[in-house]
């Protein structure tokens, strides 16, 4: 009987991508792909990729960058805590290792940032140490083959899986093969309608025999999502050279977007309209002149983060005021933020100018 790692590094060899860090050993590339690909589909992130290597050619490139550089690349890839991470270890790599990578797992893994996951993804495909990765390729991958009927989101599933992840790799070629079992399940186990039909592993696969392809993995039940309510007021008014002026506010706390810049941010319990958006401006903006609020979006925006959803309104407010620490309009593409602000500054700049 042909070994299940014998047939996930077979049906690596023929259907691997060719990605730009499947080239390389060297951890410092590794690591970044590895970190930009959670929560990040390969087609949106490799773009990301290949800019931050190309900005950031080594470890201590990173470390030297600022904060406001790093974020301004990231823009558009979410979860901004990893690239935050992302720096602050670049700068203890580049510090206090010499810009070399530790290689072992039980090194990498102190490192900010760097989980189960990411410490068995480097140590394994740079240093070939012998340790199994776990990603939802991988618990889906063994779930269904294995049967396993355990949700891979709690304490118990997770230190099952693990067990049988290292029991069933092959540590001889450990590199390929936890590369090609998360390839499989990214590409041939997918999550929706996998093509069994054309499947390698299905003859001996519990799922396929047993009809519960569609069923695996199980999850426990999730957080509930939280609704909030985001109304942004965005400031207009016209400086003495001409130029259209706004205001920006960079977000502090430990919050979703931290460091990131946004317009003056009115949060509501429900929905609220011009009249109360009136009140929050004199408020909160203390402007006296204004000469007209309006809505810019005619329907609310709902931004769905994970545990979070922000239903959404952007209010123009037009005054003849000064507007203290104001910015140029033009002036807005500098400034790191959120994917919800830049898709408004999108339209925004098309219909307002």
């Amino acid at each position: 009987l042909m070994l299940f790692s014998h047939k996930v590094l077979l049906w690596y060899a023929k259907n691997k991508r060719t990605l730009p860090w499947r080239r390389t050993r060297d951890p410092y590339k590794i690591w970044l792909s590895e970190i930009m690909l959670q929560q990040t589909r390969i087609i949106q992130g490799t773009p990301y990729y290949l800019r931050f290597i190309e900005n950031f050619p080594t470890v201590h490139d990173l470390a030297a960058a600022s904060e406001e550089n790093i974020l301004k690349l990231w823009q558009g890839l979410g979860y901004y805590t990893r690239a935050r991470n992302l720096h602050a270890t670049a700068k203890i790599i580049s510090s206090d290792f010499d810009g070399k990578f530790p290689e072992e797992y039980n090194a990498l893994i102190k490192l900010k940032g760097i989980g189960d996951y990411t410490a068995s993804a480097i140590a394994s495909i740079c240093f070939d140490e012998p340790q199994p990765v776990l990603d939802g390729n991988v618990y889906r991958v063994l779930s269904r083959y294995f049967g396993v009927e355990m949700a891979t989101n709690t304490a118990a599933g997770s230190k099952f899986f693990r067990q049988l992840a290292k029991e069933v790799m092959d540590s001889e070629n450990i590199r390929d093969y936890n590369q090609g079992i998360m390839e499989f399940g990214a590409l041939q186990c997918t999550p929706q309608n996998p093509n069994c039909s054309i499947c390698p592993l299905r003859e001996d696969c519990i799922a396929f025999q047993q009809n519960k392809v569609d069923m695996l993995p199980l999850k426990a039940n999730k957080q509930k999502v939280r609704i909030r309510h985001f109304n942004y007021l965005v400031p207009v008014s016209i400086a003495s050279d001409g130029n259209i002026m706004t205001l920006l506010r960079q977000r502090k706390g430990k919050g979703i977007w931290e460091n990131l810049w946004e317009f003056p941010l009115v949060e509501s319990d429900t929905e609220i309209g011009p009249k109360e958006v009136g009140e929050a401006v004199k408020n909160f903006l203390h402007l006296d002149d204004i000469l007209k609020i309006r809505q810019f979006n005619e329907a609310v925006i709902v931004h769905k983060l994970s545990h979070q959803h922000l239903y959404t309104k952007f209010w123009l407010v037009e005054t003849e005021d000064k507007l203290k620490q104001s910015i140029p309009l033009v002036q807005l593409k500098d400034y790191p933020v959120p994917v919800l602000i830049a898709d408004f500054l999108d339209t925004f700049k098309n219909s307002y100018f």
